[in-house]
């Protein structure tokens, strides 16, 4: 079904493969992308369980946007190991106005199947370092 706001569908794919990350936790993070020549939001990586959020950030390119999903773990002060997934928005200021307001309006339904809690909006990179996502999983 497409977004009302903006006729931009969601892949089936984009669903399966955040499940597999949240249940299975076969992913440490997805990006995802607006295909314009189909309308519809799809899978474009995958990172693997054991890659850093170093190799995260550099899977965003640097004057496009993109959505991404984030499995961020860490240990609390009691010592429990925890996890939580972030949503990250992001839209570098260098990108076209025409793809940043594509994927403004298409982003809170997107969010929205998918039921993420957690969320981080980026318009460049000092917004999606490591500390922000701490700051946020405490």
């Amino acid at each position: 079904m497409a977004n009302a706001a903006s006729g931009i569908a969601v892949d089936d794919e984009c669903k399966l493969k955040f499940m597999e990350l949240k249940s299975k936790r076969t992913h440490r993070y997805i990006v995802y992308k607006i295909d314009d020549k189909v309308n519809k939001i799809v899978v474009e990586k995958l990172g693997g369980p054991d890659e850093s959020y170093d190799q995260f950030t550099a899977s965003l390119p640097e004057k496009d946007c993109r959505y991404a999903i984030y499995d961020y773990d860490f240990v609390t002060e009691d010592n429990c190991q925890k996890s939580k997934i972030f949503f990250v928005a992001w839209s570098p200021d260098v990108s076209r106005v025409r793809t940043r307001m594509l994927y403004a309006s298409s982003k809170d339904r997107f969010k929205r199947e998918l039921d993420v809690t957690y969320e981080i909006q980026a318009t460049d990179a000092t917004e999606i370092e490591i500390g922000n996502i701490k700051d946020r999983a405490y």
